[in-house]
């Protein structure tokens, strides 16, 4: 399965580390591809590294693809996690 879905980056520095930290953890066991668009550039959402080379602004919108067995679940935290700021 999968899914794709746009999300705004709501936190006031963009996707900075501590963000980029809750997202790998939040991946960490999912058995799904997950991949962040923004700017004609795809990155593999598990790298922390690629999560801040994006280097996406507050209010920016990213395009989440995620697919596997395992993709509503993956996809229904993630968004989660930027709509309440992950926690900022």
């Amino acid at each position: 399965m999968e899914l794709v879905q746009k999300v705004r980056v709501k936190n006031k520095m963009g996707l900075h580390t501590r963000p980029a930290t809750a997202i790998v953890k939040l991946l960490q066991g999912c058995k799904c591809d997950v991949n962040f668009t923004y700017k004609k550039e795809t990155i593999n959402a598990k790298s922390i590294l690629s999560i801040l080379m994006l280097a996406a602004r507050r209010n920016t919108t990213i395009t989440i693809n995620v697919k596997g067995a395992d993709a509503p679940e993956t996809m229904e935290k993630l968004i989660e996690a930027f709509e309440t700021k992950f926690g900022e």
